[in-house]
């Protein structure tokens, strides 16, 4: 299976306006992508581009605009630059001349705050090399390491990957494994996946699609079933499976069914301990039983997508902790990436899987709400814990602690 875009590792280039950021783009994907002027403020929107980078494999490169901006209009262009840290996992700060002022320092600050890794590109610097005492101040301020790059000839280009290639974390890169440590060599695992009115047509969701080959990846046998045939395939004495793994909206459904000495887990929990804050989820989930009347709960989905009655994060799930709990909650629901504008009104967050974003943006997303002290969950923990099913879809990960 290819990287889909989600586990692309993201690059963000930063820096002043008419350093060169652009170019740089330009020189590393081998193709105009990013428009390149003389005029300050070319660079408005976040600009993104796929490329592969050797020996790590497909990367996404986000232009952003010059942080020393100005203006009404120059403020937004820097919001937005300032909101893409929360989407990368790498970061490039380009300097040019001897600038290395309180712009860069405030970007450094921001980097160190989102734990995310970065180099320094001193870039034209065949037209100004890099002074000395220039040198001496970045490194007074940061370890980062500073090369010496220019757009005029791809001499430095082998360089700048190389340093990118030992930047950026591995685990961004690395095959990731959603089933790794969980199951033995040689077993079954059964697959659940009931098509209701949310399936896609024609296809099934990314988190199932990754438990397939992760299946055979550990050298399984995959067994995928709808729920309505569970109860057959246990009938008939079919091998018995060393893990059972179903979607969180059928866990009541099929814990009924499956022994309960089979382990039982669903997509969701799978995923979270790939992409998600597992061991925060964990600690937040058993709020959902210590929630009062006026209680405001966020439910942040990664992705945007078309609403149906049946949407598990506007409508069933809401309904559900409303039955469980039996008090007046109000719940707020925020697609995609979008801002959050006051997380401490929240007594709870509730993540999606997360499937459509990287480990790095999911994190980002809940970190605001984590310290904060605010309770997180995600879907199947949440789901599973109002089912009383919380201690049995977790025990397949106790014997990795």
């Amino acid at each position: 299976m290819s990287k889909g875009k989600d586990l692309k590792p993201h690059i963000g280039i930063f820096g002043r306006r008419n350093n060169g950021k652009s170019s740089i783009i330009n020189l590393l994907v081998n193709q105009d992508v990013a428009i390149v002027s003389p005029e300050p403020g070319t660079t408005t929107d976040p600009v993104k581009k796929s490329m592969e980078i050797f020996g790590i494999g497909p990367a996404i490169i986000i232009d952003t605009a010059g942080i020393d901006d100005t203006g009404e209009l120059g403020e937004k262009r820097i919001k937005k630059t300032y909101e893409a840290l929360k989407t990368i996992d790498c970061a490039i700060l380009v300097i040019a001349g001897n600038e290395f002022g309180s712009y860069e320092k405030e970007l450094i600050t921001q980097f160190r705050d989102f734990g995310i890794p970065y180099l320094i590109v001193h870039n034209k610097s065949d037209i100004m090399p890099i002074e000395a005492f220039s040198r001496e101040k970045i490194s007074d301020y940061t370890k980062a390491e500073v090369v010496d790059f220019t757009t005029k000839n791809r001499d430095g280009i082998h360089q700048l990957i190389e340093l990118l290639k030992k930047t950026i974390p591995e685990t961004t890169w690395q095959k990731p494994s959603l089933l790794g440590g969980i199951v033995e060599p040689n077993g079954v695992v059964l697959l659940v996946t009931p098509i209701d009115s949310e399936a896609p047509d024609g296809r099934m969701i990314l988190p199932q699609v990754m438990a397939i080959r992760d299946v055979l990846d550990n050298d399984n046998i995959c067994v995928v079933l709808k729920e309505t045939h569970l109860k057959q395939y246990f009938e008939e004495q079919m091998p018995r499976p060393q893990l059972v793994v179903t979607d969180s909206q059928a866990f009541a459904f099929v814990n009924s069914i499956v022994p309960p000495d089979v382990p039982l887990t669903s997509f969701s929990i799978v995923f979270a301990r790939l992409r998600g804050d597992f061991e925060h989820y964990m600690a937040g989930t058993p709020t959902l039983s210590q929630l009062n009347d006026g209680d405001a709960i966020l439910i942040l989905e990664s992705c945007t997508h078309q609403v149906s009655c049946d949407d598990i994060g506007r409508h069933k799930l809401p309904r559900w902790i409303r039955e469980f709990s039996g008090k007046e909650l109000h719940f707020d629901v925020v697609p995609g990436l979008n801002a959050i504008q006051d997380m401490h009104k929240y007594r709870m967050v509730i993540q999606c899987g997360g499937c459509m974003v990287t480990r790095k943006q999911l994190l980002n997303r809940l970190k605001p709400a984590v310290e904060a002290d605010i309770a997180v969950s995600n879907y199947g923990m949440a789901i599973a814990w109002l089912n009383g099913i919380f201690d049995r879809v977790i025990e397949p990960f106790m014997k990795q602690k």
